[in-house]
Parts: structure tokens; C-alpha cells; sequence
């Protein structure tokens, strides 16, 4: 019998990644738990904490059931400063503008929880995206669109606009989308084969 992989993760972007691996039997099981940021953490660990949060929080909603759940949370850094969704128009032309011509990291941690035994399997990947260096003008263009509002970093890498802002990535470019494809492969394999069948 084929496991389900359950996503505590509304979004469709994540979703897609997860067909892109072959898996066959996903629900979306959308965790409702407020993202906080902890300030004596680093990003990696923040990230992490909120993927494994989110996890064991849908987790525990389908304690009766069987299957993976995998939580994730996404978060753009450059220097010390943390880049979530922007909180209105002006806000992401902040971002936008911080993060032209220079270099910032995309974070993703991922957590695995497994209904069954409630083990759990958690990770980071971190990507380096440099910019190019913006207008204003484009950067308000593209805010208009309405797309940057629910990205973590005020852009979005796929099918947007946003793609012609960066010159270079280091690292998994699916990262940046939202789930390190790669690695999450990897570790389902050992995790739970069977998510494959």
C-alpha cells in the first residue's frame, strides 16, 4: 500500500516540488501555527524549529493515522537581518531594495514525521542568491503585481518576474522555490521508501 505523504503547507508551490519526486499519494494538511522567530537563534535554527513545529503539530491532529508528515518553513537572511513576507507595498520595496547587487541565503528546513512510530527526521539546506543591482521603478512594477506579498524575501524565482532579478545562485535553485528537491529525495528514500510505490 502506497504511504501518504501528508504537507502541513498550504502552498501550491510545495505541492508541485513533491509531484516532481514521484510521490503519488500527497494531502494538504496545513498547519495554522503562528511563525515566530526567535531572536537568540540563528536562521538555520529557526527554520528548523518551525519545520519540526509544524510537523508534529499536524502530526498530532492525525495521531490515529498512518503516513509521513512534512513541515517546512522558508526564510531569506542577508547578513543578520531576516527577510519573512513582506507586511505591506512599502515593506517589500525595503526587501527588494536591501537585497539588490548583493548576495543574501535562502534557508528551508524541512521536517519528517512518521504517524506511525512518531520518529522524526529533520534538516536545512541553504542556497546563496546575488541580485543584480534594481531600479526602483522596476522593483515598484513588480510589487504591483501582487506577487512579492507572500514570499519570504519579497520575490518569487519561478514562473515571476522575480527571476530577472538574480544573476547568480549557489546551490539548490529549488531551494529557493521552496523544498531542496535534492535532499528531501534523498532522505525520503531512507526515511520512507515506501512513499514511493
Amino acid at each position: 500500500m502506497t504511504t501518504t505523504l501528508f504537507l502541513a503547507s498550504q502552498s501550491p508551490r510545495r505541492a508541485a516540488l513533491i509531484r516532481l519526486l514521484g510521490v503519488k499519494n500527497i494531502q494538504i494538511r496545513p498547519s495554522d501555527l503562528i511563525e515566530a522567530m526567535d531572536s537568540d537563534s540563528s536562521t538555520a535554527e529557526n527554520v528548523l524549529r518551525l519545520a519540526s513545529h509544524k510537523a508534529r503539530h499536524v502530526a498530532d491532529q492525525l495521531s490515529d493515522g498512518h503516513g509521513i508528515v512534512l513541515g517546512a518553513d522558508t526564510t531569506v537572511a542577508i547578513g543578520s537581518e531576516v527577510l519573512n513576507k513582506p507586511a505591506d507595498a512599502a515593506d517589500a520595496e525595503r526587501m527588494l531594495l536591501r537585497l539588490s547587487g548583493h548576495t543574501h541565503t535562502v534557508y528551508t528546513g524541512v521536517s519528517l514525521v512518521n504517524l506511525a512510530t512518531y520518529e522524526e527526521r529533520s534538516f536545512v539546506e541553504s542556497t546563496d542568491v546575488t541580485f543584480r543591482a534594481l531600479g526602483r521603478e522596476e522593483i515598484r512594477a513588480y510589487i504591483a503585481t501582487d506577487s512579492p506579498m507572500d514570499k519570504a524575501g519579497a520575490y518569487g524565482i519561478q514562473e515571476d518576474f522575480g527571476a530577472v532579478f538574480v544573476r547568480h545562485i549557489d546551490g539548490d535553485y529549488y531551494n529557493v522555490v521552496g523544498l531542496p528537491i535534492c535532499r528531501l529525495y534523498v532522505e525520503l528514500q531512507r526515511f520512507a521508501p515506501d512513499i514511493f510505490l
